[in-house]
């Protein structure tokens, strides 16, 4: 199993230059980025810096959107980056959330997206693309490489996840939802002709080292209100339980979403979030990674057993220095001792 972490670019960005060099020397092989770009800072300076300052890890946005930025300019950005500093970039895309809510647009089409991952991964990857009716390529690109891995929840994406993404990223950490979107994005691959064992799969959430569990879920709850923004928008499509069109949307997932009220994307992804109040603590601890780090390893563990190939942690909490260090020293070269003697 790999493991990312993942940073808001909030000034000083070289406080997040910082944190990306700490992971990569405590054995983290991506460093991810939010990608909103009134939000934070705009994360693609900070790649170059990140990547100039270090020397394996990959970086990427976690995720960036069709909406905000041009495809062809997104794609240029990681052509210029992996010929600057060797071909360490990822793109983690998805239809849009903060960056285009706060501004009250909208999220994209799937097919929008799915033409966007196209376009975005042909050029990156030095190849030619029929994009507006032109043939397109970056005379100036040789070698590049660039996987685009899709973010999904509802079942249309993870249709689509399994259609056309190098990897699958799942926004929390519950064993059994990510058991379920696991199988339908391998389901659609293998309806599509690909071999569903060559997506790899990232499930995202907070990480946090500790054992005051009121504190650690009072600094993660922000994690259960931007997720309850993707799942209320599964909901009012599919409806809830039973009762939703593609059978597909498990009660764990929309139960939770029914307290839910009001949400300011001003505050989106921020421990202390005031709108996160209607996220119970049951959903604070089956959607994070909270606790000591034998707890971290044994839900690690049932992921990897699930066929996740990537823990992505979030650091917006209080406690990111010391929770990288223990992931180093223990968490991750637990996963990797265990993983070697079941092999």
């Amino acid at each position: 199993m790999e493991f990312g972490a993942v940073l808001q670019t909030n000034p000083p960005a070289s406080r997040t230059i910082q944190l990306a060099k700490l992971a990569e020397n405590h054995g983290f092989t991506h460093v991810w980025t939010f990608d909103s770009h009134l939000l934070w800072q705009e994360p693609y300076v900070i790649y170059s810096q990140i990547l100039a300052e270090t020397r394996k890890v990959k970086v990427g946005p976690f995720v960036t959107n069709p909406a905000t930025r041009d495809w062809t300019v997104t794609a240029s950005i990681f052509a210029t980056l992996n010929e600057m500093y060797g071909n360490r970039t990822i793109c983690g895309i998805g239809r849009g959330d903060s960056a285009v809510r706060v501004t009250n647009g909208k999220p994209t089409t799937i097919a929008e997206l799915r033409e966007a991952i196209h376009v975005i991964r042909e050029l990156a990857n030095s190849r030619p693309v029929e994009y507006h009716g032109s043939q397109l390529q970056f005379p100036w690109s040789h070698g590049s490489e660039l996987d685009v891995w899709v973010a999904a929840y509802g079942p249309m994406a993870l249709k689509l996840a399994g259609e056309v993404g190098d990897g699958f990223i799942l926004q929390l950490a519950d064993v059994d939802i990510a058991a379920w979107m696991i199988t339908h994005v391998r389901d659609a691959a293998e309806a599509a002709g690909r071999d569903p064992m060559s997506i790899k799969f990232c499930v995202a959430a907070p990480m946090y080292i500790g054992d005051d569990w009121e504190h650690m879920r009072e600094q993660c709850r922000w994690f259960g209100g931007m997720v309850g923004n993707h799942v209320a928008d599964i909901v009012a499509k599919y409806g809830t339980g039973s009762s939703n069109t593609a059978g597909a949307v498990p009660d764990a997932l929309t139960d939770y979403i029914k307290a839910r009220e009001g949400y300011d994307y001003n505050e989106h992804g921020r421990a202390g979030n005031v709108h996160t109040s209607f996220v119970p603590d049951e959903i604070v601890d089956r959607f994070c990674v909270l606790g000591p780090a034998e707890q971290h390893i044994e839900k690690l563990e049932q992921l990897k057993a699930l066929g996740v190939d990537q823990f992505a942690g979030y650091l917006q909490h209080d406690n990111k220095e010391e929770t990288l260090r223990v992931y180093g020293e223990t968490v991750i070269p637990a996963l990797s001792e265990h993983l070697t003697a079941k092999a």
